[in-house]
């Protein structure tokens, strides 16, 4: 995972700390970072606990599918068979999402990394107003201000990308997605992936 994806994803948490209404002058950084990366730790656990639940469901399902040994329920044995198979499916998900976190965590100590979401963070800080301006522009019949926290922040740091830090188009699309993937839900990605593409037909 390159610095720059790191760095992004310490940003956005960080920004999920701050309340819009507050001037970025009077928020300490340094202690928003700390936090952040013990949301990080959290979500870690998190990810294993959803998953060790998945699979527990998948045993269960496939249990009860051996119990049923009559002909005339081969249709209910299917029907627990692949709910066993979608929650193992569910449990291999997550747990392989989870092995990335921890080594997102070592890097995420690293000063290069640690100054990029500094800077990411400063700099929506800074310029949310006009970020927020030029997003609610792209938006067909909508506001930013009605989208979750976590997808106003995920636009916002594209934003940013694209006007600030120079990320080149597809990039920044691309990486906006993937903590639309690891944050928000089908309906938020979908959103964002649709505004981030009218914003960069817009400015090129």
């Amino acid at each position: 995972m390159p610095s720059r994806s790191i760095s992004r994803e310490l940003a956005l948490l960080m920004l999920g700390q701050v309340n819009d209404r507050v001037p970025p002058a009077d928020l300490p950084l340094e202690s928003l970072l700390e936090q952040a990366l013990a949301s990080l730790a959290q979500h870690v656990r998190e990810a294993l606990d959803n998953a060790e639940i998945d699979l527990q469901q998948a045993q269960q399902q496939l249990l009860e599918s051996e119990l049923i040994d009559a002909a005339d329920q081969l249709p209910r044995v299917r029907d627990y068979l692949q709910q066993g198979l979608t929650h193992a499916e569910q449990a291999l998900n997550r747990l392989s999402a989870s092995l990335e976190l921890p080594r997102l965590l070592m890097l995420a100590d690293q000063s290069e990394i640690r100054e990029g979401a500094l800077a990411r963070t400063r700099a929506v800080l800074q310029d949310r107003e006009a970020l927020d301006s030029r997003l609610d522009a792209v938006m067909e019949g909508w506001r930013l201000g009605r989208l979750p926290r976590i997808d106003r922040d995920i636009l916002r740091l594209a934003a940013v990308d694209l006007h600030t830090f120079g990320t080149p188009a597809p990039v920044a699309c691309n990486e906006a997605v993937e903590l639309a993937n690891r944050y928000s839900d089908d309906q938020g990605r979908r959103m964002i992936n649709g505004i981030l593409r009218r914003l960069t037909t817009s400015v090129s």
